[in-house]
């Protein structure tokens, strides 16, 4: 009986066109992927890739054998988690990926009571601002928002995402007060660069009004990287525009300040999103309903919110 190890193998290395792809995917050694493979070809019987230094081809046979296994494989996995599921024990690896900020501040924090409910699961997480393919990339769930989701994705909202003007007090010491969007009109701006499409993000703010206005902030410096545009605002070099979890706590502190209160830009909202298979493995589900119950329980949609004149306190979070 071929064990599900050597069919992963084999089905990632088709994917990704290499050993070492696959292993990555499957947190494996290149090695590991290479032994599994020629287990299988050799319990098979025939070659199913062509290989050489440089590349790594399907043979024939390879090619009829991964059409063959379909998706087969990814129900064979299910299967083996709801086993556990039954015993009402999630199992297994449960990669993830998700943002910086809001991962380490607001889902990090939730893994000791997750792991101590189901001691069977193990994590490999993954921290980038960036969207990814879950299927592809070999991820069970991904967090994030701004972005279209593919078909067959399953999107549950966790909070709004919505952008705030901030800076240092000691860039505005000296200088009037900003009140609304038009402003901002000849203050550094620390920006945005997309690293989807290489442009600079510009902001169109509204307030509780329902009043709106562009941002009109000088591109003095542009970044790539939530993390960077704060630090760099809290060292007073500008006015930067960002999501209120990634600075509410600098808010909080002092560090930063709201600037033009009340007036925020909507970006949509932050999802957790994971593939609409039929039978999601029981270490999804729990870890969906987890994340999900305590975004209700803390408020955190409220917490979010833009568009009053500052966040609430994350203290307690």
């Amino acid at each position: 009986m071929e064990t599900l190890a050597n069919l992963e193998s084999f089905v990632r290395s088709a994917e990704e066109g290499s050993f070492s792809g696959a292993a990555r995917r499957m947190a494996l050694t290149p090695a590991a992927i290479s032994r599994n493979v020629a287990m299988l070809e050799q319990n098979l019987g025939v070659r199913l890739f062509q290989r050489s230094t440089r590349n790594l081809t399907l043979t024939e046979a390879g090619e009829r054998f991964l059409a063959d296994i379909g998706d087969k494989l990814e129900g064979l996995q299910t299967a083996i988690s709801d086993v556990a599921a039954h015993r009402h024990e999630p199992a297994g690896i449960l990669r993830i990926s998700l943002p910086n900020t809001i991962g380490t501040d607001h889902i990090l924090p939730l893994l000791p009571a997750f792991l101590a409910r189901y001691p069977a699961i193990k994590v490999d997480w993954h921290f980038a601002n960036r969207q990814v393919d879950l299927i592809k990339e070999g991820f069970d769930i991904g967090i994030g928002g701004g972005f279209a989701l593919a078909p067959g994705i399953i999107a549950r909202p966790l909070a709004p995402t919505h952008i705030i003007a901030v800076a240092a007090p000691s860039y505005l010491a000296g200088r009037i007060r900003p009140v609304e969007p038009s402003d901002l009109a000849g203050m550094d701006g620390i920006v945005m660069r997309s690293e989807s499409n290489g442009r600079v993000r510009h902001w169109t703010m509204r307030d509780n009004n329902g009043r709106e206005m562009p941002t009109l902030t000088r591109e003095t410096i542009v970044m790539n990287d939530p993390l960077a545009m704060v630090r760099a605002a809290i060292l007073g070099l500008g006015v930067t525009f960002l999501a209120v979890p990634d600075v509410a706590p600098h808010l909080a502190s002092g560090a930063l300040v709201r600037v033009v209160p009340c007036w925020y830009a909507d970006a949509g909202a932050i999802h957790l999103y994971y593939s609409s298979r039929t039978l999601s493995p029981a270490k999804i589900r729990a870890f969906v309903e987890h994340v999900l119950d305590h975004f209700k329980g803390a408020g955190l949609a409220d917490r979010f919110s833009g568009g009053d004149s500052g966040p609430r306190p994350f203290a307690s979070s």
